[in-house]
């Protein structure tokens, strides 16, 4: 009997897990660790959103089997979101599915679309499903970057002609997780184009949504006449409402694709809990308050995180969108490595990040640092920031940071 499983061995053993283990202990410990390594939001959801879960898991008919794909109502709520955030007609019988979280559904989509040996061209660096989601389907990995400009296209036009197989499908990820980079529409106009001209699929992941700042609303690919030919998009709940630990989430776009996702979730899921899709309805429908609210708290902790990191002598770009700020290591430290470095911040400073070489090895020379905490906690972590640079001889501004 054999132990040495293929998807396994296809596997790396996942890096930022380190950091994770050693956050855990530490905090098992009793340390108080400022945690802005994962992504998860501190906020609550919307009272009636948690109103209405309560409402519809009081109904003795709400606990058995629910649909895979998504109940009628929640569908609908996600076309009509299309409709009026971004001008696009929907129809919720073919081109909505929802899934239980981003995450799960962009696993599910590689399931159905992927034959061992297909080539994906994937963003390094990206969010670890959008490149392990098609390797454990058994596809093959081409690299492309994440910065969207000349370079990029030029690394498209190079897969196709250099890459056998051809590629058949390419990842998008705008706001990049963990890069934070926007693109506008007409990048998704040029896009769209090469893929059709290309016959390659398209998997735009548009989690970030509604998080963007400096009065630049993100773009859907979708918005794009045609883009429904070659393209699929995924959005969620979990940022927009924090609502992360409710794992639901859409797939939205092409009809091909829905339906070969639909019929691989029907085999392996019956859907979320009925009262969960309930209330994301409520999210969806609902007063929607709370996006803008959210979106303004998080465009405040990115600028008190900038500039008391500055003050703490760590010069972290603004980032023009998501949860997240992109930050590359301070240039005395660099040597260490992503990951070492994010050991040490962990130790010596009580602050955790994620390494950016867990998001590819175009990732290292740079950390993750999410806005997962409260302003207070942010000024906090920038001073234990400033006394673990001074500790390790690094020049920092003299003014307290904070």
């Amino acid at each position: 009997m054999s132990d040495e499983f293929y998807r396994m061995k296809r596997l790396p053993p996942y890096v930022i897990a380190e950091v994770n283990a050693m956050r855990a202990q530490a905090r098992a410990g009793g340390e108080d660790i400022i945690d802005l390594g994962m992504g998860n939001p501190d906020l609550p959801p919307p009272e009636h959103v948690i109103a209405k879960l309560i409402e519809v898991a009081q109904k003795p008919s709400a606990h058995g089997y629910s649909q895979s794909r998504g109940i009628p109502g929640l569908r609908r709520a996600q076309a009509n979101y299309y409709g009026r955030r971004f001008g696009v007609e929907i129809d919720p019988e073919t081109e909505v599915v929802v899934t239980m979280g981003s995450k799960e559904g962009l696993a599910s989509l590689a399931t159905a679309i992927t034959a061992p040996g297909d080539v994906v061209l994937a963003p390094n660096p990206s969010y670890p499903i959008h490149t392990f989601g098609f390797i454990i389907a058994g596809a093959t990995i081409r690299a492309v970057p994440t910065t969207p400009d000349e370079h990029y296209f030029a690394s498209l036009d190079r897969a196709v002609a250099f890459t056998v197989p051809r590629p058949s499908v390419l990842v998008v990820n705008y706001p990049s997780n963990p890069t934070a980079e926007t693109v506008d529409l007409a990048f998704y106009e040029r896009l769209v184009a090469w893929a059709r001209e290309n016959q390659v699929w398209v998997i735009s992941d548009l989690a970030y949504s509604e998080l963007y700042y400096d009065g630049k609303p993100t773009v859907s690919i979708l918005q794009v006449p045609g883009a429904r030919d070659v393209a699929v998009e995924f959005t969620s709940l979990s940022k927009t409402y924090s609502m992360a630990g409710w794992r639901i989430g859409f797939a939205v776009g092409n009809r091909k694709l829905i339906a070969a996702m639909t019929r691989v979730k029907s085999y392996l899921d019956y859907g979320a809990f009925t009262p969960v899709q309930a209330a994301a309805c409520a999210a969806l429908n609902g007063p929607q308050d709370i996006v803008e609210k959210n979106r303004q708290l998080y465009h405040k902790r990115r600028d008190v995180l900038v500039e008391s990191f500055a003050r703490a002598g760590w010069d972290v770009p603004a980032p023009p969108a998501s949860m997240f700020a992109w930050a590359p290591l301070p240039p005395a430290l660099a040597h260490l490595g992503s990951l070492e470095f994010s050991k040490q911040l962990l130790s010596h400073a009580k602050v955790a990040v994620a390494p950016g070489v867990g998001y590819g090895e175009n990732g290292e020379g740079f950390v993750r640092i999410a806005l997962v905490e409260n302003e207070q906690r942010l000024r906090q972590a920038a001073r234990n920031v400033k006394r673990y640079l001074q500790s390790m001889g690094v020049n920092v501004p003299g003014k307290a940071a904070g």
